[in-house]
C-alpha cells in the first residue's frame, strides 16, 4: 500500500472510503479479508475513539484484524509501552537462548508472551523487543545461526548444550499453482484493474475449471470481497450497487 499514509493520513481518511478502495490499494500484500479488516478497524477508530488509535492492548485486540502481535507492536512501538512483543523471530532466539533448543515448536501465545515479559527491562522495553526480532532476523537465524556473532552466545542455553539440531521435521512448502488461492487472486485481479463492475463473462475467461471458478467467486461473494451489481456485473465491496439483500 505504497503511499497510503499520504494518502489516508487519520483512520477516519480511510473510513470515509469505500471497502473496495482498501481492497484495491492493498493489492497483492496478502489474505485480502485482511483489508476489508483494516477498513473495518478504521472505521470503528474514527467513530468510536477520536480517529485516535488506541494504546490499550486489550481495546486494541478487540477490533476487527488486530491479534496478540499487531496489538502489543503497537502500544509498544507506537506508544512505548511495556509489553512484550512476538514474532517468529522472538521466538526462536527465546528457545535457543533460555530453553536450550533449536526451534520454538507450535506457537503459544501465552508461553511465548510470559517468557519475553519475563526478560523485558522496566524502560525501553519497546527497544529490546525490537533488538530480540533483528537478532533472529540477522544473526539468530533458522537453517545458519551465526553463533560468532552473536551478542548472548555466552549466556545461550542452546550454545552451552551443544547446538543440538532441531528433531521436528520441517513443514513442506504450501503448493500455490492451481489452488483456490490462485484462482481468488486471478478473480479479485481483474475486478481491481477496472474501473467500472465487470460483467460475468470477463471473469469466466480467467480460469478454465469451471467448477473451480464458481466455487472460488462464491466464496469471495461469501466473504464480502466481490458484490454482484443490480445489473449483472461484479464489483468489490461498496463501489457499486449491490443486488438487495446481499
Amino acid at each position: 500500500m505504497a503511499g497510503s499514509l499520504a494518502r489516508w493520513p487519520a483512520p477516519s481518511s480511510l473510513a470515509a472510503e469505500t471497502p473496495g478502495t482498501a481492497l484495491r490499494a492493498w493489492g497483492k500484500l496478502g489474505y485480502p479479508r485482511r483489508a476489508l479488516r483494516l477498513h473495518a478497524a478504521a472505521t470503528l477508530i474514527a467513530t468510536q475513539h477520536d480517529d485516535v488509535v488506541p494504546a490499550d492492548v486489550e481495546v486494541l485486540l478487540a477490533m476487527p484484524g488486530i491479534g496478540a502481535y499487531t496489538a502489543r507492536a503497537v502500544a509498544a512501538f507506537g506508544y512505548g509501552r511495556r509489553v512484550p512483543v512476538v514474532d517468529t523471530n522472538v521466538r526462536r532466539v527465546v528457545a535457543r537462548a533460555m530453553h536450550g533448543v533449536a526451534e520454538a515448536g507450535p506457537p503459544s501465545t501465552s508461553r511465548d508472551l510470559s517468557d519475553v515479559d519475563g526478560v523485558l527491562p522496566e524502560t525501553g522495553a519497546a527497544r529490546f523487543c525490537a533488538a530480540l526480532m533483528e537478532l533472529g532476523a540477522v544473526v539468530c537465524t533458522a537453517g545458519r545461526p551465526r553463533c560468532a556473532d552473536c551478542p548472548v552466545a555466552g549466556e545461550c542455553a542452546w550454545v552451552r548444550a551443544g547446538q543440538a539440531a532441531a528433531t521436528a521435521p520441517r513443514r513442506p512448502s504450501q503448493r500455490f499453482a492451481g489452488t483456490d488461492r490462485q484462482v481468488r487472486g486471478l478473480l479479485l485481479d481483474v475486478l481491481r484493474a477496472a474501473a467500472d463492475p465487470v460483467p460475468r463473462v470477463r471473469l469466466d475467461a480467467v480460469w478454465r475449471d469451471v467448477a473451480q471458478r464458481d466455487r472460488c467467486l462464491g466464496s469471495l461473494l461469501i466473504d464480502g470481497l466481490v458484490e454482484p451489481t443490480v445489473d449483472g456485473c461484479y464489483a468489490l465491496p461498496g463501489e457499486r450497487a449491490a443486488v438487495p439483500g446481499r
